[in-house]
């Protein structure tokens, strides 16, 4: 019998997997890509009687797969926060979904085991932008500021990493980056033994400040639109640039676009800070899918560019309207 572990390459779906192999130790057969790679569960070659342990992507996007790996005889564990649609009921297949916009499936997987692996939650929730759960979790753990400062940091970095359009665009590939995390159960040791973080680090500032540097900004009545040109350090940067200009104006939601080789556009899309909701809802219009705060868009032609900017401005009017009120 085989066990695969499809997850997603970000820093949610790198330590929601750690978490889980550090309470439930198994020898897996990785499967994962960059961020945007979301159809994953396809790729996992599962035969019946093998099991396969799903974590950071989508349901409603792995449908066809799921359902067929269950007809097969495929004994399926699903953690996640993203929309799930709606979720098959089959003797095989266990859920543990929460769309709830603090919530990220690392804190899913930490809620399961209790909080026996949190620190690994809190750097997933840092990466995922979600500051007030990653907070809450490190005063839950009793960490001291520096410590959930390094945390956060690592988070970010993972995160980073992750966003391109295939992996030859990442600094490293993510199942490496498991596996380089994977012998460490506290991750200060993992900090502090590798050169992983600050390597990141030192790229990650460097692409966000070229794309402070060349983003087209178009301004809209209820949020921004960043555009980005079509280059390797503006794919890696896409997803941390909207969680940074996300931070910089919580009011409003925000788009960042970068052009691909074939004219067009990935999309990383942020509901308002102030009232995460929406950017699901916006991104499955455009082909897209996501969480209630953070969605994206894998190919969105350049004629529909401007319904999306018009999609985009009634999806959060009376969010960033009722944000600006507070």
């Amino acid at each position: 019998m085989n066990r695969f572990d499809v997850f997603n390459g970000d820093a949610d779906g790198i330590c929601a997997l750690h978490e889980l192999r550090l309470a439930e130790p198994a020898d897996t057969i990785p499967v994962t890509g960059a961020k945007r790679d979301v159809t994953l569960l396809r790729r996992a070659n599962a035969q019946p009687g093998d099991s396969v342990t799903v974590l950071d992507i989508s349901l409603d996007s792995n449908r066809d797969s799921l359902i067929a790996l269950l007809d097969r005889g495929v004994k399926i564990d699903y953690f996640d926060h993203h929309f799930p649609g709606r979720i098959p009921e089959h003797a095989l297949l266990t859920t543990h979904i929460d769309t709830s916009p603090d919530m990220c499936t690392a804190l899913i997987v930490d809620r399961h085991l209790q909080g026996r692996y949190t620190r690994w939650a809190v750097i997933a929730a840092y990466g995922d932008n979600l500051h007030r759960a990653a907070h809450r979790a490190a005063t839950a753990c009793a960490m001291n500021s520096f410590d959930e400062q390094k945390l956060r940091e690592l988070g970010e970095a993972i995160n980073y990493n992750a966003y391109g359009d295939s992996v030859a665009d990442l600094a490293v590939d993510p199942v490496e980056m498991y596996r380089a995390i994977q012998p460490f159960a506290d991750p200060l040791e993992f900090i502090a033994s590798s050169s992983v973080l600050p390597d990141l680090q030192a790229r990650r500032t460097e692409d966000l400040e070229l794309a402070l540097g060349s983003a087209a900004v178009r301004r809209l009545a209820n949020g921004t639109l960043h555009i980005l040109p079509d280059a390797a350090w503006a794919r890696r940067v896409r997803g941390e640039f909207a969680n940074l200009v996300a931070r910089r104006d919580p009011e409003r939601a925000h788009a960042v676009l970068t052009l691909r080789g074939d004219g067009r556009y990935v999309a990383s899309v942020r509901a308002p800070l102030d009232c995460p909701r929406g950017a699901d809802v916006l991104c499955r219009k455009f082909g897209g899918n996501g969480r209630v705060a953070a969605g994206g868009i894998a190919g969105l032609d350049h004629a529909r560019l401007d319904e999306f900017m018009a999609a985009f401005s009634a999806a959060f009017c009376s969010q960033s309207r009722g944000a600006g009120g507070r």
